[in-house]
């Protein structure tokens, strides 16, 4: 008896809009890219993974909406690991070394060592130099005067073509390519293929489109996010807007301050900011705590206007904190 005779058919699920840009160029920053090298998977595959079936079955497209929304609401991750993409990506190296940090991907890099490296350095135009920010030691706020950015820049040209020339002289020389790259700026250029599937994706989406990511590495992320992710898998990519980039989560701490300050209980709110040591006194004024602050950022999303810093400057305020 022939065993195929009781083979299901199936067939490869397909995003056409996605197959439409396979190979294209989504340029990002100055000479970098991302592009789509293969994928595996859909929406349906979601779903089916969901379902535990094969095929499109006999649920409505309504229906299979609902329940990608469903599992995104309700943290359900594994149906979303049945979709993987691989991308080809060109970005410089400080940029990269982020990018790489998020270890659930297979990762093929361009080799300096095997090969030479790529002549290419990214650049940063007069007007996009930023100021460190004083609250976060690891992030930026503002922006450089031009006049000074324009210093910088012509600089940063002047660094990179030199470290340039001293590479490529020591390779005339016969230095050996490991060591003659070990002082290439780390705005060159790599390149690597990077292969994850979607729910890892989306985890390194949410951290990296982030406002408080890295401009440059957050441009990756919007272009992978917006222009492949959103062709590739639409049901999904919606509820992840809708869920994780644009949702919030409050906390314990912060569902009682909403309830506080919605019901006007001031008494109960100084007393809960202490408790929870949300709040203390410097030289005679008010700190908000790091969670605080990040509590009061949420407010406007939720239609709420806060009173707490004018109630925190109140003399009778101050000293609940400095007990």
């Amino acid at each position: 008896m022939d065993q195929t005779q009781n083979a299901e058919s199936l067939h490869r699920l397909r995003s056409e809009a996605l197959d439409a840009v396979l190979g294209k160029d989504f340029r990002v920053l100055d000479d970098g890219f991302v592009r789509v090298v293969d994928y595996m998977g859909t929406d349906d595959a979601i779903v089916q993974a969901a379902r535990v079936s094969y095929g499109s079955g006999t649920k409505k497209l309504r229906e299979d909406r609902a329940l990608i929304r469903y599992l995104m609401r309700h943290a359900h991750t594994t149906p979303f690991e049945m979709c993987e993409i691989k991308l080809h990506v060109r970005v410089p190296m400080d940029c990269w070394r982020q990018w790489i940090r998020h270890r659930t991907a297979n990762v093929n890099e361009y080799s300096t060592r095997y090969s030479v490296a790529i002549d290419a350095a990214q650049r940063t135009p007069p007007d996009q130099w930023r100021k460190q920010s004083k609250d976060n030691k690891q992030g930026s706020e503002g922006w450089m005067d031009e006049t000074l950015g324009a210093k910088l820049s012509g600089e940063e040209k002047n660094l990179q073509e030199h470290a340039r020339r001293v590479y490529e002289e020591r390779l005339n020389l016969g230095v050996a390519r490991e060591q003659a790259r070990k002082d290439l700026p780390l705005s060159t250029y790599t390149e690597s293929y990077w292969k994850v599937d979607l729910h890892n994706l989306l985890h390194f989406l949410w951290l990296r489109m982030d406002p408080h990511a890295q401009f440059e590495i957050r441009e990756y992320a919007n272009i992978i996010g917006n222009e492949i992710v959103g062709r590739w898998v639409p049901n999904t990519w919606q509820a992840f807007k809708d869920y994780r980039i644009n949702g919030l989560v409050l906390s314990r701490i912060e569902t009682e301050l909403v309830r506080m300050l919605a019901s006007g209980d001031e008494k109960g709110l100084l007393a809960y900011l202490a408790a929870e040591q949300l709040v203390r006194v410097k030289e005679g004024k008010p700190v908000l705590s790091g969670e605080l602050k990040e509590f009061l950022a949420k407010l406007p999303k939720l239609g709420l206007k806060h009173t707490i810093e004018p109630l925190l400057a109140r003399p009778e305020s101050l000293a609940i904190f400095s007990v």
